[in-house]
């Protein structure tokens, strides 16, 4: 199945027209590994450039708000696209994938239930790692889900907040924080963390990632297109790919 899949991801990249135009796209720190695959293989087509600035959803509505030039907008959750919603080209804004919410640990930390007593215990020695919980999806995110569970109120003062979801991944990899909260989706592209319990959906608001194109040319419909029908490579970076 996985060689299909890579057949099938093979089979769109090698049909990509060789545009000769900048394509630029902001995007969800979280969107990093698999958006550097595709870019690679859309940059290698003659005359085309594809670059993917990554600071995050938060970070990238305000730099739209600032007047910064993109053709592309891939946010976290629906709030991100909301933000630049003057921006957007009619007709262009989809849902395009969904993750899960997870708790991790560094590889070789023992495993820890899910429960207050538990997490409060293992954070003696450090944080829990979390984006911005009240700027950054990945971080309102977790919160819900602690709030849901009963237990942010218990853990609020030992949250250790970062900018991106990607950076609380790097605190949690080498041990720096003992716990973090992350989708599912940046769990897979590190080993030096695994998985120790996923959040019920039901406990946050679904996540999504909705896209929008901002810059109504040819080349933008294209490159939209483009990515509607990688199908086969977000699934093989974990993510669900909604209809």
């Amino acid at each position: 199945m996985r060689l299909i899949a890579c057949l099938t991801a093979l089979f769109w990249l090698c049909a990509l027209p060789a545009w000769a135009e900048r394509v630029t796209v902001f995007a969800a720190s979280s969107l990093t590994s698999v958006l550097t695959e595709i870019a690679a293989h859309v940059g290698s087509r003659p005359a085309t450039a594809v670059p993917f600035p990554v600071p995050g959803t938060a970070a990238s509505a305000r730099q739209f708000r600032s007047g910064a030039p993109a053709e592309f907008f891939l946010s976290a959750n629906p709030g991100g696209m909301d933000a630049v919603s003057a921006e957007i080209v009619p007709g262009t804004r989809n849902d395009l994938l969904g993750t899960l919410l997870v708790l991790i640990a560094p590889t070789r930390a023992e495993t820890v239930t899910q429960t207050a007593a538990a997490l409060g215990d293992r954070l003696r020695n450090g944080p829990l790692a979390m984006a911005l919980v009240d700027a950054v999806p990945a971080g309102t995110y977790g919160k819900a889900a602690l709030r849901h569970l009963g237990l942010w109120e218990p853990l609020a003062a030992q949250v250790a907040q970062t900018d991106n979801v990607r950076a609380a991944l790097a605190l949690v990899a080498p041990g720096e924080a003992p716990l973090g909260i992350v989708y599912a989706t940046d769990a897979l592209v590190e080993p030096r963390v695994r998985v120790l319990a996923t959040f019920d959906p039901a406990s946050h608001p679904p996540i999504r990632y909705p896209v929008a194109a901002l810059t109504d040319r040819s080349v933008s419909r294209a490159f939209l297109a483009h990515l509607a029908a990688a199908r086969a490579v977000f699934k093989q970076h974990g993510f669900e790919v909604l209809p």
